[in-house]
């Protein structure tokens, strides 16, 4: 796509360069501006020229404006593609995509790894129905993602879980994400009328052999959601 907007500038740019050119060579040349007035066989030649580079011009800026509409809708799909509909968030093929890449792998020294559990979910769907679940999932989801910038990737993993992976990792980093989770979830279930957001988290980080792989180091966060006391970073 990008090699294609290239393209049609290079051509844009050289339209605009024959049209300078042309217009020079009559506007600026006496005897071929006498011609052209004078002589009909000419006119009808510029005629047609200037004809072509106008039909030329236009072609163009239809190609322009096909190729920002095929932009726009490829930017949807993909939208559509990595974003969970419910979450607003990376969805399980986002997730799976980024594991991909450390599948068949020595884990990383730096990876590491929060699993989250919304944990009063399926309470939300019982109780009020799966509209207001839907609301608590995404609200969530807010929250992960306005608290994961610049420090990891955040995705909906599925059902009431979501994953945390971090791919710079320290144990500073992994606290500071849960410290701003805290405060936001805080602020929202101080808000009058809101649903509660009720979650527990499970953390794997520098654990060595327990776990070697990509795919251990989540099934071990994964594993330790439920444990009564979870390892302090702090």
């Amino acid at each position: 796509m990008k090699k294609l907007d290239i393209a049609k500038t290079v051509q844009l740019i050289i339209f605009l360069i024959l049209t300078l050119v042309s217009i020079d060579l009559v506007l600026l040349d006496p005897e071929l501006y006498h011609m052209a007035g004078s002589d009909t066989r000419v006119r009808f030649l510029c005629g047609v020229l200037w004809l072509v580079l106008l039909l030329s011009f236009a072609f163009l800026l239809t190609d322009f404006i096909l190729l920002s509409s095929y932009k726009k809708d490829y930017r949807e799909l993909n939208h559509v593609v990595h974003s969970d509909p419910v979450a607003g968030i990376a969805n399980r093929f986002s997730c799976d995509a980024l594991i991909d890449r450390y599948l068949d792998k020595p884990l990383p020294d730096h990876m590491g790894c929060i699993m989250f559990d919304l944990t009063n979910l399926r309470d939300i769907n019982r109780r009020y129905g799966h509209m207001q679940g839907n609301i608590l999932i995404r609200d969530f989801s807010n929250i992960l993602h306005l608290t994961s910038l610049d420090l990891c990737f955040v995705g909906r993993n599925g059902g009431n879980k979501f994953l945390a992976l971090f791919e710079d990792c320290s144990q500073e980093k992994l606290q500071l994400f849960l410290d701003r989770v805290q405060q936001k979830t805080d602020a929202h279930n101080a808000r009058e009328g809101a649903y509660p957001i009720v979650y527990q988290y499970g953390i794997a980080f520098e654990d060595g052999e327990a776990a070697p792989t990509i795919t251990e180091l989540i099934a071990l966060s994964n594993q330790r959601i439920y444990k009564e006391e979870q390892q302090d970073y702090e």
